[in-house]
Formats: C-alpha cells, structure tokens, sequence
C-alpha cells in the first residue's frame, strides 16, 4: 500500500494532470482504457513537438496507437491527415477502425476498389493512390498536415517497395511523416535517411513484447519448450538454452535415420523403432488442433505456406469430426455469415464452395489465403475476432498487418517456396508470423509451436526464435511513368537530384564496404572449391562446361518435345467418333469413357453450340465416364494422344440426363471393353526420343565420355564441388558490379529510361510531349507497353469484352511460368489485338536492351502474359461465374484480384485514352461488365 502523499505532494500532482490534460497527448490518452507505452508516448510527444518519427516495434505492439494520434493532431488542428497502407484489405479494416472512433462523416477511404467520402480531413488510402495524387499535383494535397505510412517496411518488396520511396520523397515539406514498422535490424540507418530527406525525424524502437511469447516444439504427444533456463552460482539471473532432451531426440532421429544397427535380430530392431516411433512423429493438423485445445491454447492460427494446404487441412480436420463450438456458437457463427454472404447470388454459392466453407465455420475452423473470395476471408476474420473460429489454416499472408491476432501460432514447417525455389524461412519473417500470438489485454501469454519434422534441428529453430536481424532494404528503381512525371514537373537535372537522395542510393553509398568484404570471403570459398573440384585426370572446369551443355540442350528438346506432343493430342482427338471408347490418360475424369461426341472440330470461330455455350479453341469431346458422369473434357486432359479402344452402338434412347441411362451404357461400355482384352490404361506407341537423334546431343555425349574425367572414381563428387563454385562465381561476379556501379547507380538508370522515352518521343530534352502526358496516367507494370498500344490504335476496333482480354496481358502474371502451357485466347479482332501487344513488347524490349535496361533489376518491361485473356473476355460477356471459374481453373480469390486490377488498368486507359475515343468509351464499358457479381461484392461494412 502507497504512502499518504503529503498536501504539497498532492498539488504538485495536480497540477501534472492538468498541465498533461491540457495538450494534445493528454487528452488523446483520455480516449483509451489501456495506458499508453513507454515507446508510444515517446514517439506522439515528438510528433507534437513537430518532430517526424520512425517506429519500429513488434507485431501486436501498438503501434498503430501512434498512427491514430497523428489522425487526433491533424483534427485539432484542422488540417487534413492520410493514413496510408500496403494492402486493401488494410485499407478497409483501418478505414472501419477510423469511422468508429471519429464519426464516418470525418473519414473517407480511397482504394482503387472503394472511394469514399473523399473530401474527409482524414481519408485511409492504399500508398499507390497516394504516390499518384502526388505526381497529378492533385488538390486533395491541399491543407495536408500528417502522412502515417503503416507498414512502411513494404518498401523492401521488389515489386511494389519503389511506391513508398516515392511518396516520401516527393511529399511537401510541410507534412509531418509518421512512418510504422515491424522491427529492423537496421532502422537506425532507414531514421538517418528520413532525417536526410524529410528532416527532423525521432526513431524510436522496441523490441518490448506487451505480451511474452513462449516457445515450443510438438512432437508426438508431448509439447516441449524449446528453450530451458539455466542458473548457476555464475548466472543468478538464469541463462536461455536449448531445451537438452530436445537435442537428445534430434540427435537419436538422426542416428536411427543416417547410421542403421547391423542385423542383429530384426525383432530387437523392430522394438527399437517402435519405441521411438510411439515418442517422436509429426503429430496430424488434426491431432495438433485437439492438442491446443485441451491445453487451452486456442484460438491459433497454423501457417501453411501453401493454399492448397491450407484448404486441405480443413478438410481434414472436418473428415475427423473434429468440433470445436457449442451449439449456440454455431447458431451465432450461421446467423453472421448469412447476414454477410446475403449479397451473394444463390447460383454463385456451389461454385464459390461455400456450404463446405460453413460447414467448417460452425465448427470453429476456417482457411485464410488470398485464393479464398475476398468476403469469405473477411467473414473468417470477423469470427476469429469474436471467438466463432477456434482454429485458421492461413499462407503467410495473414501476417501482414491483418488485424487477426491468436493465442497460439502454429508452422508446420520452415521452409516455403519463394517463388523460385524452397528455401528456409529467414530470422524476420519467423518473427512476423509468430508475432500474431498473444493477445493484448486477453492473454497473459503467447505460444509459438513447431511441429517436429525428419531432420529436425533444435538449434536451427533456436536461432530463428533467437535472431532479430530483418534489415530493411531499398527496392526503388525509376519507371518509365516515374521518368514522365518527374521531368514534367521538376526537368531533368533536378529530377536527378531527387532520385539520388533515395534509400536505395543511400544504402548503395554506405554498403560498398560491407560488398567487398564479402567478395573476399567468396574468393576464399571458391579457392577452396576450386580445389575440392581439381581432378588429377585432367581439366574439370572444360568437362563441366560439356555436362552444362548437354543438359541446355537436352531441355531446349524437351521443350520443343512437349509442344509436338500437344500438337499430336490434338489431332488424335480430331479424329475421335462417338462409340469411341477411350482412356483418359489425366484429369479429373481419368480412365475409361465412352465418347458421345467428339469434340468441335470443323466449325467457325464464334459458332454455338446447339445445347449453348460458345466453341473453344481445339476438340473437347463429350464424353460417358466409367463412373456414369456425362463430362465435357478439355485438351489438357490429353498430355498424349488417344486411340479408340474399341467401338459401340450408342443408343438412340440413351439419355444423359437420366441416371439409369448413363448407368445400362457405362456397363455395357465396360462390358465391351473387358471383352476387347483392356485391363488397363492405354499403352501408346513409345516415340523415339528426340534426344537420340539429336547430332549436338551425341556430339556432346561423345565428349563428355571421352573426357578424361568421366573415368575418375571421384566424378560426381568433384561435380558437386564444381558447382558449388559455380554458384559462387556467378554470386561473386555480381557483388562485382554492384562496386563497379556504386556510385550514382539511380542517376544512371534514370538516364537509360530517359534516353529510350526520347527515342521514342515521349520527351524533347526537358519537355513531356503530348503522348508522353498520356504515359504520366499509365501507372502499372506496363505502363510503356500500354502506352505504345494507344499510340498505335491497337485496341481502337475492339468491343468492351475484348479490350477486357488485352488489358488483362497487362497486369496478370501466373503463378507458376510453365512455357509448355498454351492459354486459351478469344478468336477474331481480340487475338489479333493480343499478338499485336506481343509484338511491340519485342520491339520494346530490344530497345531496352539497346539502352542496357535490365528487367532482372526491376526495371522495363516484361513480357505480357496472356494467361487471364479468356476468363476476362468471357467474364466481361456476361457468362456466369460456374462456366468462368469451371474454364479457368482458377480460385475465386484469384479471379477476383485480378478482375480488380484489371478494372484499375482499364479505368487508367479510359483516362489516358484521347477525347471521345473509342477505346475511352469502351474501357468504361469493360469496367461496368466486369465490375458484377463476386467483384462487385463491396469490402467496406
């Protein structure tokens, strides 16, 4: 119990009360229940000082507190304050937040998707918007007092960091900058450039957890902490190290698993394996859920790199009768999905999936990755919220920023596909995934859990949980919109200038020391490889370059290969009959069928079908299943070419409609084909390799064996070593130029960009010409691409559906490049447009190459991807969203994103299109087609 404070003690109080009352912070605190942090009220007392300020600080922390107040400043002020943030989903749940606390009448919200209430003093935006206001010179600008740029460590990311840089750059001074971001190793350094380009600017950094996160590693049925405490006479205050029987199991695995026992008595063996299974395995997503929830650990989120696994694990769980709500939870989890799924068409619910999605709400377990339909992750977001969900399987795309935060977070693994290959997860993105457990003000605790894995190692996992090393690291390249805007504002010589005041450049200038210390540490690694790769036989280096070769050519054939065999699918299928019956070598429908009809061949592009529906590009025959299904396959269901089996009548009364008729045909079917001798999937004729008669292959071949290298005993282990060093040159040789082109690396880039603008006439000198104005509106990826095809009238003969197919080339990038893929494109004036834009993305991408413009750094053009032309045509002419998806083969969430963007490309092409144009007209039609349905389901409630 406090002492009594004396009378002179209780007035000096007051009077601190009433002076803190008195100023923006002390009256912003009365708004909250919870006292403010240390770190918080440090960084809002400089931002009412006038100070800009950098926070860095854990997930969950609070950040966002500091963001509200520079919103609290700017009202009293009367001045106006963007919040700005990475994603839309952000934008909208910070938009809701916002509205709540200041009345919607003072909050508006600009996404692209959304525009609300634009003229509001506080208005939340994505930062794209923003950096776009800014180069229009827009009056919205006007009487801006605060930016708060949330998560403002996005500006690592390669596609999309440059945005950030931008709009800190080119913001007027007058704006106060709050910058938000999870913790970085090097947020010291990102302050000292902020200071540089924005003046005074306070950095604050905490790496206080309000709420402590333990963690744990599940293996079996036992949790285990993966750290122990230790204390000694030395080390009263205790010492963190990893968990002894931990490292004890690992090494048992490792041994059981690399160094078997001799045979002595496959019993004993059999016993010790046993005895060892029965204390260490993967535990099922299942077994995992039931753990947490009788240890009282939920709700938790499981981090799944994958969606397909995400969606899987549901399932699973499902199939298991696992049941984690009551049924008043249940009651409570149908009467709020109705209220927010009502919207929703009752033809589009199936396709969407959406029963098996509720059926999974009501029992407290969701999935939560950017293929899911963006109101159905907002549905799950709500309930995990309220505690209707339990248990989310989510990519790691949750944890940015999503206002979803668990008790418990669950990885599976560490390791995820990066987009090129699987690779360790790193230090930071560890500490932003396990960031979401613990919730402040709820729980007293966070738990961060490890699933146990074969090759499991106790101390890799330490140095995850242990490291806090996630530098910030500058995307920022100039773009050819970028180029147009600068110039016409500010000229050439002083848009230079800009650019070399970015963190990019900054970092360049300060790293070059840390660049050639790491080429020396790399030359000392290749002299070790060089040596471990030396054959006394004679040259390795000379006999690797064969190997690498071959094995150029030997793809460069298999590529052509799968071509030839797609070609040879189609023709085969050409000749199909009804009767055929057939084996499906892939697909959903894979085995025996009978055809009905054989496909489409022969008809005019355009030409419907008489049951409905338009032709497709290529033969999709109608076939009978062996299961009694009546399916419509497409020729990716033939990786290979197909021959009739055998032959039957078909009947005249046969009814595919009626399941006995399918039923009496797909059994005589099988009867037939039992009788023709066919127990199996069909045989095809072995084709010759192309290989094998390839004159380079056997060229190649022939050396690589008469090397003397290929008779040493140790080849394939100098292999490894060479090329080991092989990476490593190619790794060092890059480090190389980055010091060889250190210096003014922005500048240099900027002037390339400039130099192909003029040769294209988009600048004279100093000057933006007309049609380089046009390009200052085309901001994607592609924005010379787009450009280029105004100017040249490719799209002006198109109808709204097929300007929906070009444009889509300009913003849709497939998940997974697959060069043997053909994509179905639409016929006529649209599929001329589209090899068109082809073309001039050559002709473009020569000229960049002239100009020594690199698309591996970020910068020009890449190519157009046809891949979304089909769905955006048919979506655009009004299909319906079963026939779209079905075609597609794509995710409603995907479906969905890309119709966005494409609806923002093409509002950008109406805008940049001349007066009274077709293309004007048609873009906004295009807009108004594709804008119906699913994608017109609003995110902001």
């Amino acid at each position: 119990m406090t002492e009594e404070m004396s009378p002179a003690e209780r007035y000096a109080a007051s009077r601190r009360r009433a002076t803190e009352t008195a100023t923006a912070l002390g009256q912003f605190r009365e708004l909250y229940e919870f006292g403010l942090d240390p770190f918080q009220i440090e960084a809002c007392q400089a931002l009412e000082a006038g100070s800009g300020v950098l926070v860095a600080a854990p997930t969950g922390s609070g950040k966002t507190v500091i963001g509200e107040f520079a919103v609290h400043l700017a009202l009293a002020e009367g001045r106006k304050c963007f919040y700005t943030t990475p994603i839309k989903a952000l934008s909208n749940q910070k938009y809701n937040d916002l509205a709540k606390r200041y009345g919607a009448e003072k909050v508006g919200l600009l996404t692209g998707d959304n525009s609300v209430n634009g003229d509001a003093p506080v208005i939340v935006m994505t930062t794209e918007v923003l950096r776009n206001m800014l180069y229009a010179g827009s009056s919205a600008l006007d009487g801006l007092g605060y930016v708060v740029m949330d998560e403002v460590h996005y500006l690592s990311d390669r596609f999309r960091g440059a945005v950030w840089e931008e709009v800190i750059i080119h913001l007027p001074p007058s704006v106060t900058l709050v910058s938000l971001s999870a913790t970085v190793s090097n947020a010291e350094e990102f302050g000292d450039w902020l200071d540089t380009v924005r003046g005074d600017t306070k950095v604050i950094v905490s790496e206080h957890r309000p709420v402590p996160l333990w963690q744990h590693v599940l293996a079996g049925r036992r949790m285990y902490d993966l750290f122990e405490e230790k204390t000694g006479p030395t080390e009263p205050q205790g010492r963190r190290e990893v968990n002894a029987e931990l490292v004890r199991l690992a090494r048992m695995e490792n041994q059981r698993t690399y160094h078997p026992r001799a045979k002595r008595g496959k019993e004993a063996d059999r016993e010790r394996e046993r005895r060892a299974r029965s204390r260490i395995w993967t535990p099922s997503r299942a077994e995992v859920i039931d753990r947490l929830d009788s240890e009282g650990l939920l709700p938790a989120i499981t981090f799944i790199f994958s969606r397909a696994g995400c969606e899987a694990a549901v399932q699973q769980c499902l199939n298991v009768g696992l049941r984690l709500n009551n049924d008043e939870a249940r009651s409570a989890v149908r009467a709020i999905v109705e209220e927010r799924t009502r919207a929703i068409p009752d033809e589009d619910l199936h396709v969407l999936g959406y029963f098996e999605w509720l059926e999974g709400l009501e029992r407290g377990i969701a999935a939560h990755h950017a293929g899911m339909l963006p109101a159905f992750k907002e549905v799950v977001e709500e309930l995990f919220l309220k505690g209707l969900v339990k248990a989310v399987f989510a990519t790691e795309t949750l944890a940015l920023g999503i206002n979803m935060p668990a008790r418990s977070v669950v990885l599976e693994k560490l390791v995820k596909w990066n987009g090129e290959m699987h690779a360790d997860i790193t230090p930071g993105e560890y500490t932003q995934l396990t960031g979401r457990a613990g919730r402040r003000g709820i729980d007293v605790e966070g738990h961060a859990v490890v699933l146990w894995q074969r090759g499991f190692d106790p101390g890799a996992v330490a140095g995850l949980a242990g490291t806090r090393t996630y530098p910030l690291r500058s995307s920022f390249k100039p773009s050819y919109n970028m180029a147009v805007n600068l110039v016409g504002q500010f000229g050439r010589h002083r848009s230079r200038e800009l650019l070399e005041t970015s963190f990019a450049q900054f970092q360049a200038d300060r790293s070059v020391v840390g660049i050639a210390r790491q080429v020396q540490r790399n030359e000392e690694g290749l002299d070790g490889y060089r040596e471990s790769m030396t054959c006394h036989l004679g040259d390795f280096d000379e006999y690797m370059r064969l190997r690498r070769e071959l094995k150029e050519r030997e793809q460069e054939l298999s590529r052509q290969g799968a071509v030839e065999r797609r070609a040879a699918a189609s023709d085969a299928l050409e000749k199909l009959k009804p009767g055929d019956i057939i084996h499906v070598p892939a697909g959903k429908y894979a085995g025996l069928a009978l055809v009905l009809e054989p496909g489409i061949p022969g008809r005019a592009a355009g030409d419907h079908h008489p049951r409905g529906g338009e032709y497709h590009d290529g033969p999709r025959p109608l076939v009978l299943t062996a299961e009694r299904q009546v399916k419509r396959l497409a020729q990716i269901d033939f990786p290979v070419p197909v021959e009739a089996l055998d032959r039957m009548r078909i009947p005249k009364s046969f009814n595919p409609r009626s399941p006995q008729s399918r039923r009496d045909l797909a059994s005589a079917m099988r009867s037939k084909a039992g009788s023709a001798g066919w127990t199996g999937p069909a045989r095809h004729r072995k084709q010759r390799s192309a290989a094998a008669e390839d004159t380079e292959i056997s060229r190649l071949r022939t050396a690589i064996r008469a090397h003397p290298c290929h008779g040493c005993e140790d080849r394939e282990d100098h292999a490894r070593w060479a090329e080991r060093y092989q990476r490593l040159r190619r790794d060092t040789q890059q480090l190389e130029r980055r010091i060889e082109g250190r210096t003014n690396t922005i500048a240099r880039t900027f002037d390339r960009v400039c130099a192909v603008l003029s040769e294209l006439d988009y600048l004279e000198g100093d000057q933006v010409t007309a049609d380089g104005r046009r390009l200052a509106r085309l901001y994607g990826e592609l924005d010379l691409l787009a450009s280029e095809c105004l100017r040249e009238g490719v799209w002006d003969g198109l109808n709204p559906a097929e300007l929906a197919a070009c444009a889509s080339a300009l913003v849709f990038e497939s998940r997974q490049a697959d060069d043997a893929m053909t994509p179905r494109l639409p016929t006529g004036q649209a599929r001329n447009a589209l090899g068109e834009m082809v073309r001039i993305w050559g002709r473009l991408d020569a000229l960049e190459e002239d100009h020594r413009i690199n698309q591996t750094e970020g910068v020009g053009q890449r190519e157009p991807d046809l891949g979304f032309a089909w769905p955006a045509y048919r979506w655009a002419s009004g299909h319906t969203l079963d026939s779209v998806l079905t075609d597609a083969d794509m995710p409603a969430g995907d479906f969905v994103r890309w119709c966005k963007q494409l609806i923002d490309v093409l509002g950008q092409i109406g805008e940049a299109a001349p007066e009274g144009s077709p293309v004007r007209r048609n873009s906004r039609r295009a807009m108004d087609g594709l804008l119906r349905g699913v994608v017109a389901y609003s995110s902001v409630g």
